[in-house]
């Protein structure tokens, strides 16, 4: 196998075992908590009360969001590596779209993991001095519940930078194979769809709130591009180590 064979086969497993993971992330999720039952509608001492006492499982749930975040971001920089001997500024331009989204998700889900547990802490041990009076109004600002806050900024940027992501690979991605097919279909609907929401909530005909109620739907679709891209991947991993280039197979 030459080196540049060698390249995909390895970025290809990336993709590969990025999706698996990614699956397995999706699972795990279902059990850890990260947020307080309610949300947003949730009072904020009963928030600050269910941070404290669930630290441990809120910590852990984030943590495993950083890593699915990850690993969804393996996915998408596979499949921008797949295009790349189709259409290589596409692929470029994907492939950056995919570390801006890297940037952006980590930023909050970091903060969950490290600052947000801190902030709880200090207002349910009732600790002052050195900045404590600090910790109300920045755990009130870092509530993911609310759609307007600073964190659900971060999250929403991040999103958008997967749908920019989506609509870039798109056309490309469509090849032979069904997975491919599918793949590309359901990328080019996230792509399309987002924009337009985005587009309808700027104008003021859809309310901020139904940004969220998308996201929830539309990450259930990556789902099926992620499925969809393990069969794509492992075709891409036997074409690779048989010497085909990335633009021979589906």
């Amino acid at each position: 196998m030459s080196t540049a064979h060698s390249l995909d086969y390895q970025i290809y497993r990336l993709g590969f075992w990025s999706a698996i993971l990614a699956l397995g992330v999706g699972v795990v999720s279902m059990y850890l908590p990260l947020n307080i039952p309610g949300g947003s509608t949730a009072e904020h001492a009963d928030r600050v009360a269910w941070l404290s006492a669930n630290r441990g499982g809120f910590i852990a749930g984030w943590a495993n969001q950083i890593f699915g975040m990850l690993c969804g971001s393996g996915v998408l920089f596979g499949i921008a590596w797949q295009i790349s001997g189709k259409n290589p500024l596409r692929a470029i331009l994907a492939a950056m779209a995919v570390l801006v989204s890297v940037v952006a998700y980590i930023i909050p889900k970091f903060m969950a993991v490290w600052t947000i547990p801190q902030l709880a802490e200090i207002l349910s041990s009732g600790v002052t001095g050195a900045g404590a009076e600090l910790a109300d109004p920045l755990l009130r600002i870092l509530n993911g519940g609310v759609e307007f806050s600073l964190y659900a900024a971060f999250e929403n940027l991040g999103f958008w930078m997967w749908a920019v992501f989506a609509l870039l690979v798109a056309v490309p991605l469509y090849g032979d194979t069904v997975a491919s097919k599918i793949a590309a279909v359901t990328l080019g609907y996230i792509g399309i769809s987002y924009h337009v929401l985005v587009a309808a909530v700027l104008v003021g005909i859809v309310d901020l709130p139904a940004i969220h109620g998308y996201l929830g739907v539309t990450f259930n679709l990556m789902g099926i591009v992620i499925i969809s891209m393990i069969f794509s991947f492992k075709g891409a991993m036997a074409s690779a180590a048989l010497g085909n280039s990335k633009g021979n197979f589906g």
